[in-house]
Protein backbone atom coordinates (compact mmCIF):
# COMPACT_ATOMS: atom_id res chain seq x y z
CA UNK A 1 0.00 0.00 0.00
CA UNK A 2 1.52 3.23 -0.93
CA UNK A 3 -0.82 5.78 1.41
CA UNK A 4 -1.63 4.70 4.83
CA UNK A 5 -5.42 5.06 5.55
CA UNK A 6 -6.80 8.16 5.87
CA UNK A 7 -7.84 8.42 9.16
CA UNK A 8 -11.29 8.83 10.39
CA UNK A 9 -11.06 11.07 13.80
CA UNK A 10 -8.75 14.01 13.79
CA UNK A 11 -8.70 16.70 16.45
CA UNK A 12 -10.34 19.67 15.78
CA UNK A 13 -7.83 22.63 14.31
CA UNK A 14 -8.09 25.20 16.60
CA UNK A 15 -8.63 28.45 14.96
CA UNK A 16 -7.75 31.63 17.28
CA UNK A 17 -10.10 34.77 17.76
CA UNK A 18 -8.53 37.41 15.40
CA UNK A 19 -8.10 40.44 17.44
CA UNK A 20 -11.06 43.41 17.21
CA UNK A 21 -8.76 45.70 15.46
CA UNK A 22 -7.87 43.34 12.66
CA UNK A 23 -11.40 42.13 11.17
CA UNK A 24 -14.65 42.19 11.84
CA UNK A 25 -16.11 40.48 15.33
CA UNK A 26 -16.70 36.32 13.72
CA UNK A 27 -20.49 36.37 15.35
CA UNK A 28 -21.45 39.47 14.47
CA UNK A 29 -24.12 39.43 10.82
CA UNK A 30 -23.06 44.02 10.92
CA UNK A 31 -25.65 46.39 9.94
CA UNK A 32 -25.95 47.30 6.34
CA UNK A 33 -26.16 50.97 5.42
CA UNK A 34 -26.34 51.91 1.87
CA UNK A 35 -24.22 54.95 0.71
CA UNK A 36 -24.19 54.22 -2.79
CA UNK A 37 -21.48 57.08 -3.45
CA UNK A 38 -19.22 57.17 -6.53
CA UNK A 39 -15.75 57.98 -4.76
CA UNK A 40 -13.84 58.94 -7.69
CA UNK A 41 -13.97 58.04 -11.50
CA UNK A 42 -11.38 58.59 -14.23
CA UNK A 43 -11.20 57.63 -17.90
CA UNK A 44 -10.06 54.05 -17.04
CA UNK A 45 -11.93 52.81 -13.79
CA UNK A 46 -14.71 53.99 -11.20
CA UNK A 47 -14.03 54.09 -7.27
CA UNK A 48 -17.33 53.06 -6.02
CA UNK A 49 -18.43 52.54 -1.94
CA UNK A 50 -22.04 51.31 -2.23
CA UNK A 51 -22.19 50.31 1.04
CA UNK A 52 -20.67 49.85 4.60
CA UNK A 53 -21.20 47.18 6.97
CA UNK A 54 -21.06 48.22 10.53
CA UNK A 55 -20.35 45.88 13.48
CA UNK A 56 -20.21 46.68 17.60
CA UNK A 57 -16.17 47.34 17.42
CA UNK A 58 -15.95 48.92 13.76
CA UNK A 59 -17.06 48.96 10.07
CA UNK A 60 -16.18 47.89 7.32
CA UNK A 61 -16.03 50.26 3.93
CA UNK A 62 -17.02 47.53 1.08
CA UNK A 63 -14.95 49.19 -2.26
CA UNK A 64 -15.90 48.55 -5.58
CA UNK A 65 -13.70 49.09 -8.61
CA UNK A 66 -15.12 49.49 -12.35
CA UNK A 67 -12.15 49.24 -15.23
CA UNK A 68 -11.87 49.38 -18.29
CA UNK A 69 -8.65 48.94 -20.77
CA UNK A 70 -9.36 51.88 -22.92
CA UNK A 71 -5.94 53.21 -24.24
CA UNK A 72 -3.96 52.08 -21.55
CA UNK A 73 -0.52 49.61 -22.47
CA UNK A 74 -0.91 46.03 -21.37
CA UNK A 75 1.23 45.96 -18.30
CA UNK A 76 -0.67 48.82 -16.68
CA UNK A 77 -3.85 47.17 -17.56
CA UNK A 78 -2.64 44.02 -15.77
CA UNK A 79 -1.91 46.38 -12.56
CA UNK A 80 -5.43 48.13 -12.84
CA UNK A 81 -7.46 44.96 -12.95
CA UNK A 82 -5.19 43.64 -10.05
CA UNK A 83 -5.89 46.45 -7.91
CA UNK A 84 -7.60 44.85 -4.79
CA UNK A 85 -4.97 41.64 -4.67
CA UNK A 86 -2.44 41.25 -2.31
CA UNK A 87 0.09 40.84 -5.06
CA UNK A 88 -0.59 44.24 -6.47
CA UNK A 89 0.28 45.68 -2.96
CA UNK A 90 3.90 43.96 -2.73
CA UNK A 91 4.49 44.45 -6.27
CA UNK A 92 3.36 48.30 -6.11
CA UNK A 93 5.46 48.70 -2.87
CA UNK A 94 8.83 47.39 -4.70
CA UNK A 95 8.15 48.28 -9.08
CA UNK A 96 5.59 50.29 -9.40
CA UNK A 97 4.43 53.19 -6.92
CA UNK A 98 2.23 54.25 -8.98
CA UNK A 99 0.23 51.44 -9.64
CA UNK A 100 -1.04 51.63 -5.99
CA UNK A 101 -4.63 52.58 -5.27
CA UNK A 102 -4.26 54.60 -1.55
CA UNK A 103 -7.28 54.77 0.25
CA UNK A 104 -8.02 56.68 4.01
CA UNK A 105 -9.95 58.66 6.54
CA UNK A 106 -9.44 61.70 8.10
CA UNK A 107 -12.13 62.36 11.10
CA UNK A 108 -12.94 66.02 11.49
CA UNK A 109 -10.29 66.60 14.54
CA UNK A 110 -7.07 65.84 11.50
CA UNK A 111 -6.80 62.44 12.56
CA UNK A 112 -5.90 59.91 9.76
CA UNK A 113 -5.20 57.05 8.79
CA UNK A 114 -4.47 55.48 5.04
CA UNK A 115 -4.16 52.14 3.38
CA UNK A 116 -0.20 52.72 2.88
CA UNK A 117 0.05 52.11 6.70
CA UNK A 118 -1.97 48.97 7.24
CA UNK A 119 0.83 46.21 6.94
CA UNK A 120 3.18 48.42 9.46
CA UNK A 121 1.17 48.08 12.62
CA UNK A 122 -1.28 45.86 13.29
CA UNK A 123 -0.25 44.79 16.88
CA UNK A 124 1.66 46.25 19.35
CA UNK A 125 5.08 44.73 20.34
CA UNK A 126 3.43 43.67 23.58
CA UNK A 127 0.54 42.64 21.95
CA UNK A 128 -1.85 45.05 23.74
CA UNK A 129 -4.18 47.11 21.25
CA UNK A 130 -2.52 49.42 19.08
CA UNK A 131 -3.37 52.74 18.93
CA UNK A 132 -6.18 53.22 16.78
CA UNK A 133 -7.59 54.29 13.74
CA UNK A 134 -6.72 51.45 11.66
CA UNK A 135 -7.69 50.78 8.11
CA UNK A 136 -7.21 47.29 6.86
CA UNK A 137 -6.95 45.74 3.50
CA UNK A 138 -9.09 43.00 3.60
CA UNK A 139 -8.83 41.78 -0.03
CA UNK A 140 -11.17 38.79 0.45
CA UNK A 141 -13.59 40.18 -2.86
CA UNK A 142 -14.30 38.73 -6.18
CA UNK A 143 -13.47 39.99 -8.93
CA UNK A 144 -15.06 39.32 -12.85
CA UNK A 145 -12.90 40.02 -15.92
CA UNK A 146 -14.07 40.27 -19.92
CA UNK A 147 -12.42 41.74 -22.46
CA UNK A 148 -11.33 45.43 -22.04
CA UNK A 149 -13.88 45.37 -18.87
CA UNK A 150 -12.78 44.80 -15.28
CA UNK A 151 -14.49 44.46 -11.59
CA UNK A 152 -13.24 43.33 -8.33
CA UNK A 153 -14.36 44.78 -4.78
CA UNK A 154 -12.77 44.04 -1.48
CA UNK A 155 -13.38 45.47 2.41
CA UNK A 156 -11.56 48.02 4.30
CA UNK A 157 -11.62 47.60 7.83
CA UNK A 158 -11.91 50.73 10.19
CA UNK A 159 -11.26 50.19 13.49
CA UNK A 160 -12.53 51.19 15.77
CA UNK A 161 -15.86 52.75 15.37
CA UNK A 162 -15.29 56.62 13.43
CA UNK A 163 -16.56 59.72 16.14
CA UNK A 164 -20.37 60.42 15.37
CA UNK A 165 -19.73 63.48 12.83
CA UNK A 166 -18.55 63.69 9.32
CA UNK A 167 -15.66 62.54 8.33
CA UNK A 168 -13.41 62.01 4.67
CA UNK A 169 -13.38 59.10 2.99
CA UNK A 170 -10.30 59.86 0.68
CA UNK A 171 -8.94 57.69 -3.17
CA UNK A 172 -5.94 58.68 -4.78
CA UNK A 173 -4.56 56.05 -8.03
CA UNK A 174 -1.90 57.43 -10.28
CA UNK A 175 -2.06 54.73 -12.58
CA UNK A 176 -5.96 54.97 -12.63
CA UNK A 177 -5.77 58.73 -13.15
CA UNK A 178 -7.45 59.38 -10.39
CA UNK A 179 -6.15 62.37 -8.56
CA UNK A 180 -7.10 63.18 -4.63
CA UNK A 181 -10.81 63.35 -4.27
CA UNK A 182 -12.75 62.72 -0.93
CA UNK A 183 -16.03 62.49 -0.19
CA UNK A 184 -17.60 62.99 3.00
CA UNK A 185 -19.28 60.01 5.07
CA UNK A 186 -21.96 60.36 8.15
CA UNK A 187 -20.11 59.28 11.42
CA UNK A 188 -23.25 59.36 13.05
CA UNK A 189 -25.05 56.73 11.36
CA UNK A 190 -22.64 54.42 11.35
CA UNK A 191 -22.04 55.11 15.13
CA UNK A 192 -25.87 54.51 15.51
CA UNK A 193 -26.22 51.82 13.16
CA UNK A 194 -23.56 49.49 15.15
CA UNK A 195 -26.50 48.66 17.94
CA UNK A 196 -28.19 46.95 15.35
CA UNK A 197 -25.64 44.54 14.25
CA UNK A 198 -27.06 41.25 15.60
CA UNK A 199 -25.72 38.31 17.02
CA UNK A 200 -25.39 35.22 14.58
CA UNK A 201 -26.08 32.87 17.07
CA UNK A 202 -27.85 34.79 19.72
CA UNK A 203 -28.46 31.95 22.03
CA UNK A 204 -24.60 30.80 21.78
CA UNK A 205 -22.55 32.32 24.59
CA UNK A 206 -19.48 31.57 22.45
Amino acid sequence: MFFDPVPTEQEPIARPELPPWSAPPSQEIGAVLAVERVVARSANVVVLLPTIRVFSTGCMLDVEIASRQGDLPAEDWWYVQLAGAPIAQAFGRGNRPDSLLRLGVRFADGTKVTTLEWAQSTKSASGDPPSGPLLSWLPMGSGMRGGEFGFNNFGLWLWPLPPAENFEFAVEWPLGGVELTTVELDGAAIVSASGRSAHCWPDSTG
